[in-house]
């Protein structure tokens, strides 16, 4: 159930008048999607639901390009040039794949790129000032991931090795010792599995666990949330307790989740860039956005299922718990 509803922005309708004035009539603007998630996924539809809010409706004035969904690493590049090729106005991208992979294919469409940081992962020059034709979300992963061990250690007291499971899509060595140095800290051990193909998960995950790791940090990675569900899955039938980088993911059947809402972030955020992008707002212009608002999300319905009992106090610290 819910512990505190969020507050739907009413700034789509707001704008509406203002934007369908400012597009040109008769046009039919073209819009495309690059990244692993499928067609008619969640926050994708948010996205286009928004859209259209805001005077961009689809079968009228916008066509969604759909060849650049479910896309698998490695497929990126050549779809890419595809979409270019076929002169889409705008390449919405989930991940830092993908945005390069858009990026390398053009230097005058529009992208948006939603990933885990995206200075850091070589996708624009500052959060300010983005310079050239991309720009995005910037989800601060990074200190996300600590948040999320911090988390993991409070529900799991005794637990004295936990594992991380990054994707080498977003993993830096840098980050990755940090996280090591802030469970020694708390006189954990942190023990990292990178991988970076669907094959390497479950293996990692199990070796994890055989290793004798108590928890599971599935650390921010457009590899490792595209391919969710079969951690979901390992997780559960190995009895390892993990938490994820979206509040989405507990309602999904992980055990804990916590970091912005990727709906949220599709609707509120990106649908409101893609419009100023489509009326003509150069990316270079459009600083990156951070998230503001994070929730934790507990599903006791798989912490039963582990044998775990969640302490009161994070019942309490919860944005949603579900039964």
């Amino acid at each position: 159930m819910r512990r505190r509803e969020v507050i739907a922005s009413l700034a789509g309708l707001a704008t509406w008048p203002v934007v369908a004035r400012g597009q040109e009539p008769g046009r039919v603007y073209r819009v495309a999607y690059l990244g692993p998630s499928p067609i008619g996924a969640t926050p994708q539809a948010a996205f286009f639901e928004e859209l259209a809010k805001l005077g961009f409706v689809e079968g009228k004035n916008l066509e969604a390009d759909k060849r650049g969904y479910g896309q698998r690493p490695g497929q990126f590049s050549e779809t890419a040039r595809a979409l270019v090729r076929a002169k889409v106005d705008l390449i919405v991208c989930g991940g830092p794949e993908p945005g390069k992979a858009a990026q390398a294919a053009t230097k005058t469409i529009p992208i948006l790129v939603n990933t885990d940081d995206m200075v850091g992962e070589g996708l624009v020059k500052s959060i300010a000032h983005p310079e050239a034709n991309v720009t995005g979300i910037s989800i601060r992963s990074p200190d996300l991931d600590g948040k999320r061990l911090e988390i993991l250690l409070e529900l799991l007291p005794a637990a004295r090795r936990i594992a991380g499971l990054a994707g080498g899509d977003t993993a830096s060595p840098q980050h990755l010792g940090e996280l090591r140095d802030a469970a020694k800290a708390r006189g954990v051990a942190f023990v990292i599995r990178t991988v970076n193909a669907y094959g390497e998960i479950a293996p990692a995950i199990e070796a994890a666990k055989a290793a004798g790791a108590q928890g599971l940090n599935v650390m921010g990675s457009a590899l490792l949330f595209g391919n969710r569900k079969a951690i979901f899955e390992r997780t559960a039938a190995l009895g390892f307790p993990a938490i994820y980088q979206w509040p989405e993911n507990a309602r999904e059947g992980g055990f804990v989740g916590y970091g912005p809402s990727i709906v949220e972030i599709y609707r509120a955020q990106i649908s409101r860039l893609a419009a100023k992008i489509l009326l003509g707002a150069k990316p270079a212009d459009l600083p990156v956005e951070l998230p503001d608002k994070f929730d934790l999300a507990i599903n006791l319905k798989v912490a039963k299922a582990l044998g775990l009992t969640v302490p009161q106090v994070m019942l309490a610290k919860a944005d949603e718990v579900v039964e």
